[in-house]
């Protein structure tokens, strides 16, 4: 049964007034709980989730938007599991985050897992990112005209291995499924293939000498070891169904290649290959590593309180950057967050990727890959004048008119032919690209070089410098992120686990980032003095508690004042 309490439902009184001071209270609203609790915890997934559970029968749930918001909070905090789950049954503050009551709260670690499978099943990791991103940019009135992409590295829970080691554990690991399941297919292999791989998987090989000759002998082993295991069992579907032998076999035709029986290593696999087969969607990056990586994009506009990440693309490690432009800028656009300019570094700026984003409407600012040619005094086609529409040359630096300039709709050249008695006489020969032919001077271009040379031109100058100095701050951003949020090592792998703790951590720190504007705690005061309906009376129930303690001790005196008139008179009377 569902249990699902509306976070924006008022209370006729504050359960947190008997164990909050007001300075505990002005801590909590001013911090990153208050705003998850009136900003961010009704935007949790909470229809999506609630599909997996029947409307009215069973025991009923968790509270659902609790748990949503905790699995956020677990991400962007860098909880474990058991961290997470001390926090939803004791801390306060994170009772005050998810709308508890400050009460202690049971969770126990199997609940836990069973709603984080939910959540990535679900995949709704990173639309719940989106819609925390959109909130705060628009209740901060953020500027998006101008943002910066970058890409950071993130490494999965998983160990690093070499080629030899890979293909070792991979063994290993099915060996140990064949002898748990099938004793006797186990047996029939060798007794030598058994006991190379006998020793667990931190013991093994390690009793192979270092030079390099054995490390090389003992590769090859493992590949023929593989091929053999793969001929053995390729066509028993009792074990060529199971995933660890599906591991040994791609790993092998990542690595090796056989040549009229014989193995062969190969020398170059390219990244998109396997790393670790407890990780088999984690790929490598030739500067970085293995592992996944992430396409951030931010704000950058200086008049902005605080900068906030207004995309993110989750990818394997072996992704290059130069195609994630279009992916990204379709994404902004999905969320109406598409900026004027993007600043970019020269992975990106592309010729290809500067007209794809023209075409979305976005000016992609960026250095152009390759040498420049300005600072040697050296013409380029960009000092030609050229007709952009035609691509055809009007003149050439000097103001001579060529003979000829014809532009090939086939080929994307124009050739033009200039004339030699103005060349020769010309006092910008020696530095003009145009080249010496049997007819005069020639000079072959297309609108990709032109722009190029535009671009290179555009570079050398002061204004381009200090238009895309603001780039650099995004690899702050990116130290922040793993430093904060532990985006850089995850505690988990796999790419669906992976991909929600992506987007959590990045959600999570616009959520921190947000909660430092005083514009938001504005937003987050007035939202919680409108959430508890006992608030608005507050100052009116302390004056009422006054009054009736000084009505308590006046009625008390007139009473001890009546008793002692009695005595008084009983007294005279005596």
């Amino acid at each position: 049964m569902r249990k699902i309490v509306n976070p924006q439902q008022t209370q006729l009184f504050d359960p947190f007034d008997s164990v909050l001071t007001e300075k505990t209270r002005t801590r909590l609203l001013n911090g990153w709980h208050g705003v998850f609790r009136h900003i961010i915890l009704d935007l949790m997934p909470v229809n999506a989730v609630s599909e997996h559970f029947d409307p009215t029968l069973g025991r009923p749930t968790k509270e659902l938007y609790s748990m949503a918001g905790l699995l956020l909070m677990k991400e962007f905090k860098d909880w474990t599991k058991d961290e997470a789950i001390d926090a939803y049954c004791f801390d306060m503050a994170t009772h005050y985050a998810l709308n508890l009551t400050p009460v202690a709260h049971d969770l126990g670690e199997r609940t836990l897992d069973r709603y984080i499978t939910l959540f990535e099943e679900d995949k709704t990791a990173k639309s719940t990112m989106s819609d925390i991103t959109v909130r705060l940019v628009r209740l901060l009135d953020l500027k998006i005209d101008k943002q910066r992409l970058d890409s950071t590295h993130i490494f999965s829970n998983m160990a690093s291995f070499g080629k030899t080691r890979l293909m070792g554990v991979a063994i290993k690991r099915f060996l140990t499924q064949l002898i748990r399941h099938n004793k006797d297919d186990y047996y029939l292999l060798d007794e030598s293939f058994r006991g190379r791989y006998a020793p667990s998987v931190h013991q093994l090989f390690a009793d192979t000498k270092k030079d390099s000759k054995s490390l090389k002998l003992l590769r090859q082993q493992v590949a023929e070891d593989m091929l053999l295991v793969i001929k053995q069992f390729s066509s028993n579907p009792e074990h060529n169904g199971k995933d660890t032998y599906k591991a040994v076999e791609r790993i092998f035709y990542e690595q090796c290649e056989v040549h009229e029986n014989t193995v062969i290593i190969k020398k170059k696999t390219g990244g998109d290959v396997m790393q670790n087969p407890s990780d088999p969607d984690a790929t490598y990056d030739g500067h970085k590593g293995p592992g996944y990586q992430a396409q951030i994009a931010e704000t950058c506009n200086p008049g902005n309180e605080v900068q906030l990440i207004t995309s993110v693309i989750a990818q394997t490690a072996s992704q290059a950057d130069a195609n994630a432009v279009e992916e990204v800028l379709d994404d902004l656009q999905a969320n109406n967050l598409s900026p004027d300019e993007l600043l970019v570094d020269t992975a990106y700026a592309g010729d290809d990727n500067v007209q794809l984003a023209e075409e979305k409407g976005v000016e992609l600012v960026g250095p152009v890959a390759g040498c420049s040619t300005q600072n040697d005094g050296q013409l380029t086609t960009d000092d030609f004048n050229i007709d952009e529409r035609t691509e055809e040359v009007v003149c050439c630096p000097a103001g001579h008119k060529p003979q000829t300039s014809e532009h090939g709709t086939d080929t994307g050249k124009t050739k033009t032919v200039m004339a030699k008695s103005n060349c020769n006489q010309c006092e910008y020969v020696k530095q003009c690209p145009v080249r010496k032919t049997g007819d005069g001077y020639q000079l072959e271009h297309t609108a990709k070089e032109r722009r190029l040379a535009g671009r290179r031109a555009e570079e050398a100058t002061k204004v381009f410098r200090e238009r895309y100095k603001v780039r650099g701050g995004i690899e702050g951003t990116n130290s922040g992120l793993k430093r904060k949020t532990g985006l850089g090592r995850l505690r988990v792998r796999g790419r669906p686990a992976v991909d929600h703790a992506i987007y959590l951590k990045i959600a999570g720190w616009n959520i921190l980032r947000a909660s430092v504007c005083a514009k938001i705690r504005k937003i987050v005061w007035a939202r919680a003095n409108r959430a508890v309906f006992g608030l608005n009376f507050r100052n009116l129930r302390v004056v009422m508690t006054a009054k009736i303690a000084q009505m308590t001790v006046r009625s008390r005196f007139l009473q001890d004042w009546r008793n002692l008139k009695k005595l008084l008179m009983l007294s005279k009377a005596a």
